[in-house]
């Protein structure tokens, strides 16, 4: 059983195999993402730092287009699902981010659940048809990942944008943590 900090956070294994490591550590950085958030009003969520138009609420918005992007339209070669499938990305490829800024943080948090709930079930999916070295059933030409690699790179997609939610959070209200 994992050690669950006061935050909420669930400690990566320190002696597991490869998956649970790598999963272990996916769930760390969703949790802190999560903690980030946590508790904000509109205003905490829409606030930017500087000339930077990033702000919590575009980020939790992004990762959620992130979570489906890689586990289940690449991995698993799923047709996008709603609200991405709606979007007329070629008009604001940033739509997610943009977009952000006229939901309720509640929407928000219940859009990002969403897909990181879906991505649990798809990576479930996929590890009971193969292990960590299965491709991605949506290939583009000379980009072929397998599930390892999508795995450690949302580990690494994360762990960027926390940085990224350190900086906002603290803006915010002053709370920091790692």
């Amino acid at each position: 059983m994992a050690f669950i900090d006061e935050h909420g956070r669930p400690r990566p294994p320190e002696d597991a195999g490869e998956l649970e490591t790598l999963l272990g550590f996916l769930e760390y950085h969703r949790a802190t993402f999560e903690w980030k958030c946590s508790d904000l009003d509109s205003a905490g969520m829409r606030l930017t730092v500087g000339s930077s138009p990033m702000s919590l609420g575009g980020m939790m918005k992004h990762l959620a287009l992130v979570e489906e992007h890689w586990f289940s339209r690449r991995l698993l070669d799923r047709d996008r699902s709603i609200p991405w499938n709606a979007v007329d990305w070629d008009a604001d490829p940033d739509w997610d981010w943009h977009s952000a800024v006229k939901d309720k943080p509640d929407e928000l948090r219940e859009l990002w659940r969403r897909f990181v709930d879906q991505s649990r079930t798809n990576v479930k999916e996929a590890l009971s048809n193969g292990g960590l070295d299965q491709l991605a059933r949506n290939r583009l030409p000379g980009d072929q990942p397998n599930l390892r690699w999508i795995i450690i790179h949302m580990i690494e997609e994360y762990a960027r944008h926390n940085g990224h939610a350190d900086l906002l959070r603290e803006e915010v209200d002053g709370t920091t943590g790692e």
